[in-house]
Formats: structure tokens, C-alpha cells, sequence
């Protein structure tokens, strides 16, 4: 909570000064951790939307929404971190002088975001989000306005995420899996993606040339999963080499790249399985 000593200049000067320590607290901590660079930087985003895909927008209205899932904004400014405290004194003035009005009772007006799933970028209002954290309130009013985007904005906690979003929206691009299917794809390389849907199209190639007719990439997604993820990965299970430290599906691009390179073959059956066994285990 702010503290209030009867002298509200003197106040918010403090709060604005214990928001730099925060902040610069924060960048220390990370760097004894060894956490990611990016791990507080704001979220850009124009980058976020690049990497899921934008689909549809519409708007939501006055809402109070929580601060803590304020994450991001449309500036490309850096005069705050992810948690909305200040990077510099560059905001100082600006940012004393809303806190000021504030703690004197004046009417401040809501601040405009967009939500991408949980998250919300700012559009208007980057001081007043930041003074709401540094006095400790949890929410605060919100024009909002909703994106719809392809990928789904999980599991995002730095920049470097966003490279995985972005090959995990161009394989759902080349892989129009059905939602069910697609959650079941799990990866943590980025570039396990790009892969996987090269090794789909390829399998959807000799389905077609073995049938002599054409499939188009909803078929030949639908019957990959159905014919050949799901019986592989039921014996990948059964063999126990699904193995410790990586996904079903890292596990399946592991042993159909291996059943190739070590047995010239892309057909699978339990024998396939107890030879890749015994040859990479």
C-alpha cells in the first residue's frame, strides 16, 4: 500500500523512487538466476499478434481486469519492464504528476488495452498502470478490446517465446489439425515444427501416390494423426521410449527419423519398434 505521511508530493515521490529499485532489483535477481534477457521486457504487441496470428478483434467495453495480467503494449517505447515498473527517470515527471492527482482525489479515466487470451496490452494509460502497481492496487478499468488469433497466447513469459508461437502457427498453417488433435502436438524446439510438418507433408505425398488421388491438406492432416500419430505413439508407450526430458510428439520425430536412417523404411509394426529399441537405446 502507498504510504501517506500528510505530504502527498513527498509521497509520490517516494512511491516512484521504490518503483526503480523494484525494477532495477528485478534486472539483479534475473541475472543471478540466469534467466533469459527478455524475462522483463515488456511485451510487444504488434509482435505477439505477428507470431499467433490475428483472426478477428471486436470490443468488450468498461471492464476491471487484474493487473498482474497486464503484461504488455502497443508502444515501442521501453521506459517500463513487464511488470509495468520504470526503466529510467525519462517518465518521472509525467509519472509524479498523475500519482499526485490521484492521491489528491482527482477523477481518473480508465485506460485502454487489447486482451490476447489472459493477456493485455496497453494502448493508453502505460503511467497510470504503473502507478496502480507501485501502490499496490490488483485491479484497475479497462476500455478493452478482444483479439481472436490462430495460436493460442499460452504459456508466453518473454520474448523468446514468441518464436515458438510463430513456427507452431505455421504448422497449424501446413497441418490443419482438428483442435482435439492439435493440443496433442507438443513441442519445445521451435524448429521441431518446421520439421514435423515437413515430415507430414512427405507422409501425405506417398499416401496419395500409393491411392493415385489427391488429398487436400485437411485430409492428409486428419489421416497423418489417425493412422499414423496415434498407432506410433501408442507403441512408443508401450516400449517405453517416450523417454524422460521431451514430448510425445519430440519422441515420435526422434524414432521415424531414426527408423529411416537405420532401417530404410517408412513402415512401422512391433518388430520396427524392438529393432529401433535395441539401436538407440
Amino acid at each position: 500500500m502507498p504510504s501517506d505521511t500528510g505530504f502527498p508530493r513527498a509521497d509520490v515521490e517516494n512511491d516512484f523512487l521504490r518503483a526503480r529499485r523494484r525494477q532495477v532489483l528485478s534486472r539483479l535477481v534475473a541475472r543471478l538466476r540466469r534467466e533469459p534477457d527478455d524475462i522483463n521486457l515488456i511485451l510487444p504487441f504488434d509482435e505477439v499478434i505477428a507470431a499467433l496470428g490475428r483472426r478477428a478483434e471486436r470490443s468488450r467495453g468498461l471492464q476491471t481486469i487484474r493487473l498482474d495480467h497486464v503484461v504488455g503494449t502497443v508502444d515501442s517505447s521501453r521506459n517500463f519492464d513487464r511488470r509495468f515498473r520504470p526503466t529510467s527517470s525519462v517518465v518521472r515527471a509525467r509519472w509524479e504528476r498523475l500519482a499526485l492527482a490521484q492521491r489528491r482525489g482527482e477523477s481518473i479515466p480508465p485506460i485502454d488495452v487489447y486482451r490476447v487470451g489472459d493477456l493485455y496490452f496497453v494502448k493508453d494509460g502505460h503511467h497510470r498502470v504503473s502507478i496502480a502497481i507501485a501502490t499496490g492496487q490488483t485491479t484497475i478499468d479497462a476500455y478493452v478490446t478482444e483479439v481472436d488469433t490462430v495460436v493460442p497466447a499460452k504459456d508466453i513469459r518473454h520474448r523468446g517465446d514468441l518464436l515458438v508461437k510463430d513456427y507452431e502457427r505455421e504448422f497449424r498453417a501446413r497441418v490443419p489439425l482438428p483442435a482435439a488433435a492439435q493440443q496433442a502436438i507438443t513441442v519445445t524446439d521451435p524448429w521441431s515444427y518446421a520439421l514435423l510438418g515437413q515430415a507430414v507433408e512427405a507422409w501425405g505425398f506417398r499416401l496419395m501416390q500409393d491411392e493415385a488421388r489427391f488429398l487436400d491438406r485437411r485430409d492428409v492432416a486428419r489421416r497423418w494423426y489417425a493412422e499414423e500419430y496415434e498407432p506410433v505413439i501408442g507403441m512408443l508407450r508401450e516400449a517405453d521410449l517416450i523417454g524422460t526430458g521431451r514430448t510425445e510428439t519430440e519422441a515420435y520425430l526422434r524414432v521415424a527419423s531414426e527408423r529411416y536412417r537405420l532401417l530404410r523404411t517408412h513402415e512401422w509394426s512391433d518388430e520396427i519398434i524392438a529393432r529401433l529399441r535395441r539401436e538407440i537405446t
